[in-house]
């Protein structure tokens, strides 16, 4: 039942309508709202500019996203931090539905939204799938945990397997190499497998696990080497508001305090499309862990307990074992006996080396939260600790860009944070400090000028002997370290269904990185034009341009190389139309033109075309193809592809071919629900595709993927 409700109505007028249209029906059902299934794939196109690397973890941004869907936020409960963690509303818009909260009392509806001024109906839209409106406190009368759990309709068991179907170098019979020994390969089988388990409830708890192998992994159980047949297993189990207890997290979980100086997971978007929303981190404290990316969480425990009103502190513990290439000194003079060069983040146990390099590093991490915010949250304020203890001391190679790089085995890092909003107006910050006596500092502003004019600006700082090993505050950099910069972003709704955002970022660094010998400086610019001609279409042009120095110049006679200039600019054009209630088309078309110093001109440019259908209730079908065209690797092509429930594709494209993959999603049963996804990437005038362990003979790399979910 769809209720009209114009926005000049008072919410007076809206109730009488609810109840006259609903009239027979009891309180409960008048609060019923069937939430629509969340367009995941549209609504990662709007916030990230382009995808423009592989290494991005864009699958634990999507995993957030889902779990925003399965345990919606509550509208007439939520706070201000609350409805900021959503990245899908402005300050404008956040202080209109709080006010309007005080002023009328509770929603009855998700469509009383409709009645507040500056939320616009393409605002609705993006935040339905991840909101609901209640009226009574789902866990007031709670009985016993486990029946819980085994009542909850969030209760789902997922078994996922792809494989790549052409045979790979690696996975062939080893050959000899010129000193005698054998070539290395892979070790385990080329399938890949998956399987997940979670149970949860909003504000009450989460239980879950997964375990996944790789291709080229082996199911191995040997307690003695840490390995217990799956190479990764996790698992989680959380309680929420229990009394004075808000939160306690035991097994695997994530962090998430102030902007990200120390402490940083989740939905983390960074420069992207979305110029104002996502520019802002959210305090979301203490949160479960279900994803497969094996280096960015904590084992242990953690707990969030109210100390007085307003007066919130988190404590947590974590040890875990991290991967390592360790090496041992060959002088008898050196600082350290062992020591590493690094964390590996890859999580791949395939060769014989990278097993040699498997959970060779211990890591403890200890520390806590003090959070406060005052009776209308407002105004909040936080002090964070982290201790990090390595069993063996880290230590780069003695280059010189790596001169303020960490050294040693122990790391205490203190940051504060604050945020202050009043109106259409929001301060945010975090300073923290390092052991070595490093500084890093953010700070930002978002404001609503006018009911259709938003702005940001942040500026940043990171000393180049600022150390945090689970920070990810805004950066140019892939770490919080040697970077100044200030960023300022636009957002105009000039006329309804036309919407302009912008921003440009300068940033400099003041000390060497890899592969560019000099303190250096760059900027990076984009303006996206959108235009919504229905209500179920979206038409935008997009153009960045970025310039970041590196190392170019090959005179011998220099004692150092002198950085250049790269420039990368890029164009994106997308069209996305529900033509009819069960076919779509989406049309994406890209282009880049990169150069190095004053070389010349490479070009690369993508072209997509998408389709989907419903078939009757059980069976939908999605399929792609797309054109690629690029001179080299540094002009290849990234590009959003859709999946199965939980995973993510963004694969990088280049050299000249095409790409196509079909998507079949069939409800077997009212318990029971499929997957499979076939793709395959043709290319032209070669002979072999990937390099090394992955190479292919022929011109052809296809993979096959399905997955099976069981609804309890």
């Amino acid at each position: 039942m769809i209720l009209n409700v114009t926005l000049g109505f008072s919410h007076y007028l809206f109730c009488l309508g609810t109840l006259l249209l609903l009239s027979g029906a009891t309180q409960t059902q008048a609060q019923e709202y069937m939430r629509p299934q969340p367009d995941l794939d549209k609504l990662m196109q709007e916030l990230f500019a382009e995808p423009q690397s592989d290494q991005v973890p864009y699958e634990d941004l999507y995993e957030t996203l889902v779990q925003l869907y399965q345990t919606p936020l509550n509208l007439n409960t939520a706070t201000a931090e609350e409805l900021r963690s959503l990245l899908l509303l402005s300050e404008s818009q956040i202080a209109a539905l709080l006010q309007h909260r005080q002023e009328f009392g509770p929603l009855l509806s998700i469509y009383e939204l409709q009645t507040i001024p500056g939320l616009d109906l393409r605002a609705i839209y993006r935040v339905a799938p991840f909101v609901t409106v209640v009226n009574v406190n789902p866990n007031g009368t709670r009985g016993p945990l486990w029946q819980r759990i085994l009542q909850e309709d969030n209760n789902a068991l997922f078994i996922r397997y792809e494989r790549v179907l052409q045979q790979r170098q690696g996975y062939t019979a080893p050959d000899t190499t010129s000193s005698g020994g054998l070539s290395s390969r892979y070790l385990g089988s080329p399938d890949k497998l998956l399987i997940r388990y979670r149970t949860s409830h909003t504000r009450d708890f989460s239980l879950g696990f997964v375990a996944e192998k790789d291709a080229g992994e082996q199911f191995v159980w040997n307690p003695a080497a840490r390995r217990y047949g799956a190479d990764y297993l996790s698992a989680h189990f959380v309680v929420q508001e229990r009394g004075r207890l808000k939160t306690l997290a035991l097994g695997d979980y994530q962090l998430q305090f102030g902007q990200g100086l120390l402490l940083s997971s989740g939905l983390q978007v960074g420069k992207g499309a979305e110029t104002i929303t996502s520019l802002r981190r959210s305090s979301l404290g203490v949160r479960p862990y279900s994803s497969v990316l094996e280096s960015t969480f904590f084992r242990g425990a953690a707990a969030t307990v109210t100390m007085a009103r307003g007066l919130q502190a988190t404590v947590f513990g974590s040890r875990k074992r991290v991967d390592a290439n360790v090496q041992a000194a060959t002088d008898t003079l050196a600082e350290f006996d062992e020591f590493s060069s690094g964390v590996l983040l890859t999580g791949f146990h395939r060769t014989a080396s990278e097993l040699a390099n498997r959970k060779q590093l211990r890591e403890t991490i200890g520390g806590g939260n003090l959070n406060y915010a005052n009776r209308d949250g407002s105004f909040t304020a936080g002090l964070t600790a982290v201790h990090t203890v390595y069993d063996k001391a880290l230590q780069r190679q003695p280059e010189l860009y790596n001169a303020y790089e960490f050294r040693g085995r122990t790391n205490t890092a203190v940051s504060v944070n604050y945020s202050y909003g009043r109106g259409n107006v929001n301060f945010f910050g975090e300073t923290a400090r390092s052991a070595s006596g490093g500084l890093g500092t953010i700070n930002g502003l978002l404001v609503s000028l006018a009911s259709n004019v938003d702005a940001s600006v942040l500026y940043r700082h990171y000393d180049r002997d600022f150390h945090t090993f689970y920070g990810n505050a805004l950066s140019e950099n892939t770490r919080n370290i040697n970077e100044t910069g200030l960023y300022m972003g636009l957002k105009v709704r000039p006329v309804a269904r036309w919407e302009l955002s912008a921003y440009y970022d300068q940033f400099r660094f003041p000390w060497l990185k890899y592969r560019v010998g000099a303190p250096s400086q760059g900027h990076d610019w984009l303006a996206r034009l959108t235009f919504a001609p229905t209500k179920t279409s979206t038409l935008y042009v997009q153009v960045r341009t970025r310039v970041k120095p590196y190392d170019f110049d090959t005179d011998p006679s220099r004692l150092l190389p002198l950085p250049e200039p790269t420039v990368r600019r890029s164009i994106l054009g997308y069209y996305n139309a529900d033509v009819t209630p069960i076919f779509s088309l989406r049309t994406r078309v890209q282009g880049t033109r990169y150069r190095e110093a004053e070389g010349p001109w490479r070009t690369g440019f993508l072209l997509a075309q998408d389709a989907s259908v419903a078939i009757g209730r059980p069976l939908r079908l999605t399929a792609r193809y797309a054109l690629f065209d690029t001179d080299d690797y540094d002009t290849r092509q990234y590009v959003f592809e859709q999946d199965v429930l939980y995973a993510f594709s963004v694969p990088g494209l280049y050299g000249r071919g095409t790409r196509m993959y079909l998507l079949a999603e069939g409800r077997l049963s009212r318990h029971l629900t499929l997957w499979v996804r076939y793709a395959t990437t043709r290319f032209r005038d070669v002979a072999t595709v990937g390099s090394g362990l992955e190479e292919i003979q022929g011109p052809e790399r296809s993979e096959v993927k399905a997955q099976l979910r069981y609804r309890f």
